[in-house]
């Protein structure tokens, strides 16, 4: 299922959360939503699953309505950053409360999945550690078999192990199923490696949405020593430059390829290209809008 937002506007009072924002998440796809704190990422994903209200544009999931539409919803799993359960519910029973709400609920592969989440079933959840928590609502979301999981801050307080775990279900639903993710996290060094595509947003807009491989091929660090006097190349996009000592490092916006080409015919005593990593397109992408980071005299 494809998940559509269309010149999305929300506001709370005065402040516009969401401004004109627009996105697409294809189909089958493991879409990372990433942003500063304040940038508009959980009203966005709660508009997507149906919470909220557009104050203007669309939001759609194949091309259907989501605000008031239980048939669409109930073909989508939302795990928040503070799952909801009910105040004395174990886990059989808020898998009970699924069953009720989602058609496909899989009641085998929820007794399967008992495996990959030991817990404590007839315990009251709220007694639950965070981590526990995350693992029970995600027990719950997979044997739903949703065609759509949207996550905010999914794996936040669980262990290494339980991280790789959770992740391999997931990946597994999309492989086999087709199942399309929408995922918000902070964790850039963990989306890098399960995202397709990736939206940054900023101020309720989003400042860039492409595949992640393209993303990366379209900026690149250059690192190198120029002869005495020499200067570099015009036509270079040059998005930050740093100094230590001779050795500059510049973030290019471009091919590394061609920004290579470029600097190699300044004559460089030294040149490589490095990859960057999501984490840092990222901060470099929002260097321009105030984000960049500063130098504090303390």
């Amino acid at each position: 299922m494809k998940i559509e937002l269309m010149e999305v506007t929300k506001r709370f009072g005065p402040h516009a959360a969401l401004d004109a924002l627009s996105m697409a998440v294809p189909a089958g796809s493991v879409y990372g939503l990433v942003g500063p704190n304040g940038a508009g990422k959980t009203t966005a994903i709660r508009c997507v699953t149906g919470v909220l209200r557009p104050d203007a544009g669309a939001v759609l999931c194949s091309s259907e309505p989501v605000y008031e539409n239980p048939a669409v919803k109930s073909r989508m799993a939302w795990i928040p950053d503070e799952p909801f359960f009910f105040p004395q519910a174990g886990v059989d029973d808020m898998m009970r409360f699924y069953v009720s709400e989602y058609p496909r609920f899989d009641a085998e592969r929820f007794e399967k999945l008992a495996e990959a989440f030991p817990l404590e079933r007839d315990k009251p959840i709220r007694r639950f550690s965070r981590g526990m928590k995350k693992q029970a609502a995600f027990w719950l979301a997979l044997a739903a078999r949703p065609d759509v999981l949207v996550l905010d801050e999914p794996v936040d307080g669980l262990d290494p192990v339980m991280r790789r775990q959770v992740w391999r279900l997931l990946l597994d639903d999309v492989a086999e199923r087709g199942t399309t993710v929408l995922v918000s996290s902070h964790n850039l060094r963990e989306l890098e490696d399960v995202c397709d595509c990736v939206g940054i947003i900023n101020g309720g807009k989003m400042l860039l949405e492409r595949r992640l491989a393209d993303l990366q091929e379209n900026i690149c660090k250059l690192q190198l020593v120029l002869p005495e006097g020499a200067a570099l190349p015009e036509g270079l996009d040059v998005v930050h430059e740093s100094a230590s000592g001779r050795l500059r490092t510049l973030i290019v916006r471009g091919s590394a390829g061609a920004a290579t080409e470029r600097v190699a015919a300044a004559g460089p005593i030294y040149l490589d290209a490095v990859p960057l990593n999501l984490e840092e397109i990222f901060i470099y992408e929002l260097g321009g809008e105030g984000h960049e980071v500063r130098e504090i005299m303390l």
